[in-house]
């Protein structure tokens, strides 16, 4: 059988309508976002949001935001997974839902993933690739070749920035430890950091490297160098290495 979905057309909802219908639910998975069959290059949609392949604005489609508020409202614990290609203003959200998932554009197996994670089966560990800002305004203007403001290297105050991701299990930091305090050029030096895990449940942690040139008043606030992934069972302490 084929199945065609046409994308770029606006339906009202009927909220009250489809709230009845979850009257006897507490929990509900709300599964939503955008689609690249509304970001791309030369498309021929223009609806609120888009245009041309482009997004006129990063917040989620209102008829989205406007649900999931509506399902709060009505008391419901709302886990809300977020399918896009790129960063959603998700600040309204982080108060409408209990939980938030970021699937990307999942493909084929995308729906056993995401089970998988909704139920505990895995325990995620991923790290955001890009930053996430609070809204629109949060955005420098476009013609505005500066990097002031743009991305985790140039600002402090993102929604979920880069290199942001949550666990089912704690981890705890430790001070780390160079192999030389001293670093020439040319030179490798290695880095040991132990990461405890204060949880209840087995789980991995991304160590992630971080610098700066304090000479360098202009330049970036830090500076993704390197990371390391550790699986650490729960109650026990690992080391990351990195080199």
């Amino acid at each position: 059988a084929n199945m065609k979905i046409n994308i770029g057309h606006e339906n009202p909802i009927d909220y009250q309508a489809s709230l009845k219908q979850l009257k006897d639910c507490e929990t509900v998975v709300f599964v939503g976002g955008i689609s690249p069959q509304l970001e791309g290059e030369e498309m021929p949609i223009e609806i609120s949001g888009f245009k041309g392949g482009d997004r006129t604005n990063i917040e989620l489609p209102k008829v989205q935001r406007n649900f999931l508020k509506a399902l709060k409202e009505a008391g419901k614990k709302v886990v809300f997974v977020n399918c896009s290609g790129s960063a959603i203003a998700l600040t309204p959200e982080t108060e409408s839902c209990d939980a938030i998932l970021q699937a990307w554009y999942p493909g084929q197996e995308g729906g056993e993933a995401v089970a998988r994670v909704l139920f505990g089966e895995y325990n995620p560990a991923g790290k955001l690739p890009i930053t996430f800002y609070k809204n629109s305004e949060q955005l420098p203007d476009f013609k505005d070749y500066s990097m002031k403001g743009r991305t985790y290297r140039y600002m402090n105050d993102a929604l979920f920035p880069f290199g942001y991701g949550l666990s089912y299990t704690s981890f705890r930091i430790g001070d780390a430890t160079l192999s030389n305090s001293i670093l020439k050029k040319g030179e490798k030096i290695t880095l040991k950091v132990p990461v405890s895990n204060v949880g209840k449940k087995d789980g991995t942690e991304i160590v992630q490297v971080y610098v700066k040139d304090p000479a360098d008043t202009e330049g970036p606030l830090k500076s993704l160098k390197a990371f390391e992934r550790v699986e650490v069972k729960a109650g026990k302490t690992a080391e990351a290495v990195i080199t």
